[in-house]
């Protein structure tokens, strides 16, 4: 899939794609085809970069409903000639998902359309997911047929039928279809038997019981993959836990110091479970080399170590002062900082927070780390950079990170932010906000609250949260 293109924060779409409060709002506000449109072009496009870490079904099949908003677009989209030809469910998931809530609501025209695509679209699996949660015995039971007629008769299709059966979310359908069909019981009995046979099956060299042999089984068979020598050094390392012995201490010494790359990463790996005091030495000197795997091995390494050395080695590297606190070492280093740190390390983690966002804006897997950190050690300092990544981040999951953060560093988080919150795309940053949110001086937020508490599809948490507050004598 291509990289989704976000519109301006600012704008209407640009809200509803990044599943803020505001965007629910502002829809609601705004002319009703123009907030249709938005909508359906979110639930068409999915937004996000990453579908399994971020929620937007139930927030947009609540504006679905607010806005009484026809599902024409949808049933274009999932009966489109595209859905043949691109399989990658990604391109409808959300689309069904959506119909899945809205059809928990109540809206019939919903649960036809997933009725309807099980029996024709790439995706049926995903809709019949959607069905089983949703849908009576007597309409599951007719759907068996279509269903059943995409797996051929023969051992290839009786192997598809037994993956499916194996990998669907939600086992209930194929549980009332095995009652009445053979075939889908008798797949449904065989399906744990290909797990296991897989498991008996599976092929490899082990190495051998000496310090020795695992570090030299470290670099064999790499393969082109990517992360391959990376997965192998690191079940050498799992190895070495069980054979090294006191007198091997100079064999990995000699391979953490300059080895062959898999025995070097492997090597690495053990010191630094073992808090040998030498890692942070090699860590520093493999930061350096010219291989970016044993790089990339030596900072993931970074960010596991722990104690008062780490933090010390940490804090020289990620000074500007002491180290190179714009190598990828010095970044790594402070991030070991914010994820471990104390109260005096706050100010390096905030002026890395300032200097990623002036480098790489509101992106970046490493951002999410330093706003925790931030949130973590209370840094007060960072109000207004946090404010910047919640109103900007495309990641609703990272949103909702500067959320939390900014509700033990911002006095005015419950007057402010937490009130949009209480429209948010994910359930753990409505949580919050209801936990957090001032029930004063905004009427929305009680009749919110009494929206959320009612609400049928909202999550236990927030229910939980949210009648919380209603019952509290002080709210």
């Amino acid at each position: 899939m291509f990289e989704p293109v976000i519109a301006p924060s600012a704008s209407l779409l640009g809200l509803l794609q990044r599943g803020r409060g505001d965007g629910q709002l502002h829809a609601l506000a705004a002319d009703r085809d123009q907030a249709i449109a938005a909508v359906e072009s979110c639930v068409t496009n999915d937004p996000r970069a990453d579908w399994q870490v971020e929620n937007r079904s139930l927030y947009y099949a609540r504006l679905y409903m607010e806005l009484e908003a026809p599902l024409t677009g949808l049933e274009l989209h999932l009966t489109s000639p595209e859905d043949a030809t691109d399989t990658d469910e990604a391109r409808t998931g959300l689309a069904l998902a959506v119909l899945g809530h809205l059809a928990g609501y109540g809206r019939r025209d919903a649960l036809d359309l997933l009725r309807a695509y099980t029996t024709t679209g790439t995706n049926w699996a995903w809709a019949l997911d959607e069905l089983a949660l949703r849908d009576t015995d007597e309409t599951l039971l007719a759907l068996a047929p279509a269903v059943l007629n995409r797996f051929p008769s023969g051992p290839e299709g009786d192997a598809e039928l037994r993956e499916a059966i194996r990998a669907a979310y939600e086992p209930r359908v194929w549980r009332l279809w095995a009652v009445h069909h053979p075939r889908v019981a008798t797949a449904s009995e065989q399906s744990p038997f290909d797990l296991w046979q897989r498991q008996l099956n599976r092929q490899g060299v082990t190495p051998g019981w000496s310090t020795a042999d695992v570090l030299a089984w470290a670099d064999q068979g790499e393969g082109t993959e990517p992360g391959a020598l990376a997965r192998r050094a690191a079940a050498a390392a799992r190895c070495l836990t069980a054979v090294v012995r006191p007198e091997d201490a100079p064999l990995l010494a000699e391979a953490a110091a300059g080895g062959p790359a898999g025995a070097r990463c492997a090597a690495m790996r053990h010191l630094v479970e073992q808090r040998d005091p030498a890692a942070a030495e090699y860590i520093e000197t493999a930061a350096a080399d010219l291989d970016h795997r044993i790089v990339a091995t030596a900072l993931e390494l970074l960010g596991r170590m722990r104690g008062p050395e780490a933090l010390r080695h940490a804090r020289r590297w990620a000074d500007p002062a002491t180290g190179s606190a714009d190598s990828a070492l010095g970044q790594a280093a402070v991030r070991l900082l914010a994820d471990a740190g104390e109260a005096c390390d706050a100010p390096l983690v905030v002026a890395a927070l300032h200097q990623w966002i002036s480098l790489n804006g509101v992106t970046g897997t490493a951002l999410g780390s330093l706003v925790d950190g931030i949130g973590r050690l209370r840094a007060h300092a960072a109000v207004p950079a946090l404010r910047h990544v919640y109103g900007e981040a495309a990641s609703s999951e990272l949103r909702g990170r500067a959320a939390q953060a900014l509700a033990v560093t911002d006095p005015y988080f419950g007057e402010g932010p937490a009130v949009e919150c209480l429209w948010d795309c994910e359930e753990s940053t409505r949580e919050l906000a209801a936990t957090h949110v001032t029930t004063t001086g905004d009427a929305r937020v009680l009749e919110r609250l009494r929206r959320l508490a009612a609400d049928p599809a909202e999550e236990a948490e927030v229910h939980a949260a949210v009648r919380g507050r209603l019952t509290a004598r002080d709210r």
